[in-house]
């Protein structure tokens, strides 16, 4: 396969892969047009991922990468429907409105530093890639205080199966994808996501929900 095919489907690979990723909170949309209620579905991930798609948006654009354009920008449409739609059902938006504006204030103060106090577009490029990158790693590791509380109570039902998977792949084709391209801003951050999706897996693996449901089974 020649060099441009190959870095072609590389590149539908991690479109597919990232879209499906970001598609799995679609049963979260459903639940909650269906229901008119938010219940535990949770606010925080939507806000975070939509924050993070719009920083990479800008690195892509900035660097002219039509693969991270077209991920990040249809992203950042699902995130903010996502957010919205929570917004209009959830009964008290205190403090979602407080998150959304901080990161919000985050999210300009940074683009408002990298285009008017950088000048130079390659130093531009290094310092918005290196904050994506810090962004993203962020994001990766925040669910391992979930993966604790699964080993402490030996139960898996709090995890997604399917998000794991998603992530597991999506990280792995965006890893193989900065190391083709040679950007470590791409390929770096993606790494703790391949290590905490294995890690997930072991749990589904250490602690079968099939199992859980039949321990509160039979603690009912």
């Amino acid at each position: 396969m020649e060099a441009g095919a190959a870095d072609a489907l590389l590149s539908g690979v991690c479109v597919v892969f990232t879209l499906g990723m970001f598609s799995t909170g679609l049963s979260d949309l459903r639940h909650m047009w269906m229901t008119r209620r938010v219940d535990s579905v949770q606010f925080l991930p939507f806000l975070t991922t939509d924050v993070n798609n719009l920083s990479w948006l800008g690195y892509g654009t900035l660097k002219g990468d039509g693969t991270l354009i077209v991920v990040n920008a249809v992203g950042a449409v699902l995130q903010t429907l996502y957010i919205l739609v929570y917004l209009h059902y959830c009964p008290r938006k205190g403090v979602e409105l407080l998150q959304t504006a901080a990161l919000l204030g985050v999210l300009l103060l940074g683009f408002g530093y990298f285009w008017l106090l950088v000048p130079n577009i390659e130093a531009r490029l290094q310092q918005l890639g290196l904050f994506c990158s810090v962004f993203t790693i962020s994001m990766y590791l925040s669910p391992l205080t979930d993966l604790a509380r699964v080993i402490q109570t030996k139960s898996t039902q709090r995890l997604s199966f399917s998000l794991t998977i998603a992530t597991l792949l999506t990280s792995a084709s965006w890893t193989l994808y900065g190391f083709r391209l040679s950007d470590p801003y791409i390929m770096v951050p993606n790494v703790p996501g391949i290590l905490t999706s294995f890690i997930r897996l072991w749990l589904f693996w250490k602690y079968p929900q099939e199992q859980d449901r039949n321990y509160q089974l039979l603690q009912t």
